[in-house]
């Protein structure tokens, strides 16, 4: 008996329609921020509370163009998968599906590698300190992974970044990149953007050689609590940049 094909849907009331839509807007709007990389990367969204099946970027299809019929809906306990003809990349598969069956909290996963976010993570000290009301959005919130080994494409890798991310909702990978979760699509874009923009101004900050007003614990925790009254503007600033995007 043949399996279906990825792109099936076998019960579409499980896979919304704005879901596809937001996160086929999500990859969209991260190359139009200049933070894509070739055909690489990839950002998921769980359709289902287990976070077992979850949606996918197909394999090496460049974020400029992906459409919500693109996206491809796969079972983490599915282990057939990699070897269909249009299998997911390899370590987006072993990541993303292990991440989301084992963090069901963590609906929607981002994963890119931006370019402060990414310096942020090649310095022997990645911490994101809180020096403004950006980097202190992320106090207490931040995980922190500095066992890079290569590309990651076996389970194992899942696994383990699953247990570096623990209860936060940001992981900077050292050596490589940052991973955002969040309750929704917006929510998590959010977090991705002012992470970089908080990336940006401590890379900043530290290439002028003076040192760092750091805030203190207090301050940081008062000014991350405070961002919370602020979540709608996850979506009303989703909303504008979806509207900015050209039709496919």
């Amino acid at each position: 008996m043949t399996a279906a094909p990825l792109h099936t849907l076998p019960d579409p009331a499980q896979d919304p329609v704005a879901l596809r839509q937001d996160l086929a807007a999500a990859f969209r709007i991260c190359h139009q921020m200049g933070w894509s990389e070739s055909v690489g990367n990839h950002f998921s969204a769980a359709v289902s509370e287990d976070g077992a099946r979850f949606l996918l970027n197909p394999r090496w299809q460049h974020f400029a163009t992906i459409r919500p019929e693109d996206l491809l809906l796969l079972d983490s306990h599915d282990k057939t998968v990699l070897s269909r003809p249009d299998a997911p990349d390899a370590s987006a598969w072993c990541v993303h599906g292990t991440l989301h069956r084992r963090k069901p909290e963590a609906k929607v996963i981002l994963h890119c590698h931006s370019p402060y976010a990414t310096a942020l993570s090649c310095l022997a000290d990645p911490t994101m300190v809180p020096i403004d009301n950006n980097t202190a959005r992320f106090h207490g919130r931040t995980a922190y992974d500095l066992d890079f080994g290569g590309i990651a494409d076996a389970e194992e890798e899942g696994e383990r970044l699953a247990e570096a991310l623990g209860d936060k909702t940001v992981l900077i990978m050292g050596n490589h990149g940052v991973s955002i979760v969040g309750e929704t699509v917006a929510d998590a874009f959010e977090d991705l953007y002012f992470f970089e923009k908080a990336a940006q101004t401590l890379i900043l900050a530290r290439s002028t050689g003076e040192k760092l007003a750091v805030l203190s614990d207090a301050v940081a925790q008062n000014t991350a609590d405070g961002w919370r009254a602020y979540r709608g503007m996850a979506d009303r600033h989703f909303a504008f940049l979806k509207s900015q995007l050209p039709a496919l």
